[in-house]
């Protein structure tokens, strides 16, 4: 089954339409702007309002400041040690390190999630010779905020109908907070290393999921999430080649495009709604699409070439990650200071 079959409540509605509708305006505005790293623009409303169900101000403080910090740190890193990749290492992996502290804590876990991957891809962009460095940080920078702006909007426009019940955060023990944090950072710096290694600049689906199967934090929620990614994955591919088919020489139509985005954004929205959000197969179909039409859909790319190499490189990256994250997972289970458990 693609999702639970739990029918949708006039709130969960409301947010599903916000998600499109969002991540339909992003994608719209860095379109007919002409908005270099349209995914920042298109998929960052998704994880907004995706992850948090109404819009609020705390959440408004965690993603600005993810952002802010992402920035100074990569434009810093690229200045001083730009060419000192092995001074560099250490480095990253206190940065990683932090940010899945914060994840792991819970009250932060937005700060920390948008943090690690903004952090990744901004890392690996910045690394290419051929990369303008402000056009990159200054366009995560922008669509932040902008994405903030569209949160609000589509709170004040589509609001719930009923009052949503707080969620509780569980305790956690010290030592499965070293666990967690360890582990993620540790594949956060791998999955760095190998994109550099192997000179993966295209590969951004690839590389954006080595990070977002590691947001349950934990091994068993790795596996279960590999899953969701991978099946969400072939979801996002499969109806971005559909498009393509169906417009063909006219993908490049905005007033074509964006009804048919908004459509498909709406039926993968409500799968992860259903799921009860964060790690889903609905979540991993959204941003696979969005990366497609985001980053890939101009007049003069093939967007079903780019379809096909995202599912290829994706599913490598899954499984290599697995397998770096079982290793660790036991290495740190040896010692009673890191051993997972509640």
């Amino acid at each position: 089954m693609l999702a639970n079959q739990r029918p949708l409540t006039a709130n969960d509605l409301r947010q599903c339409i916000r998600i499109t509708t969002g991540a339909t305006i992003g994608f719209t505005l860095c379109k007919i702007f002409d908005w270099h790293y349209g995914v920042f623009f298109t998929v960052t409303p998704m994880l907004l309002l995706g992850f948090v169900p109404v819009m609020n101000m705390q959440a408004m403080k965690q993603i600005i400041a993810a952002s802010t910090m992402a920035i100074l740190e990569v434009g810093l890193l690229t200045s001083l040690l730009g060419g000192s990749p092995g001074m560099m290492l250490p480095i990253v992996f206190c940065l990683f390190l932090y940010r899945f502290a914060a994840m792991s804590k819970g009250s932060l876990f937005l700060f920390g999630a948008y943090g690690v991957l903004m952090l990744s891809i901004m890392l690996h962009y910045a690394s290419y010779p051929n990369t303008n460095l402000n056009d990159l940080l200054f366009s995560n920078f922008w669509a932040t905020i902008l994405s903030v702006f569209i949160a609000y909007l589509m709170t004040i426009l589509c609001p719930d109908v009923a009052p949503r019940t707080p969620p509780t955060p569980g305790i956690k023990a010290p030592h499965r907070m070293r666990h967690e944090t360890l582990l993620g950072a540790t594949i956060a710096t791998m999955s760095f290393i190998v994109f550099q290694v192997l000179d993966l600049q295209d590969s951004m689906s690839a590389q954006a999921s080595t990070i977002l199967i590691l947001f349950p934090m934990h091994w068993n929620g790795v596996i279960d999430y590999a899953r969701k990614r991978a099946i969400g994955t072939i979801l996002g591919v499969s109806v971005g080649i559909s498009l393509q088919f169906l417009l063909y020489e006219w993908s490049s139509m905005l007033l074509l495009v964006i009804p048919l985005l908004w459509i498909s954004l709406l039926l993968f929205s409500q799968f992860h709604v259903r799921e009860g959000g964060g790690s889903s197969i609905g979540f991993g179909a959204m941003t696979t699409l969005g990366i497609l039409f985001g980053q890939y859909l101009t007049p003069n790319n093939d967007l079903i070439f780019s379809a096909f190499y995202r599912i290829s490189s994706i599913a490598v990256a899954i499984v290599l990650t697995l397998f770096l994250c079982r290793a660790i997972h036991q290495l740190l289970n040896r010692f009673e200071a890191t051993r997972f458990g509640y």
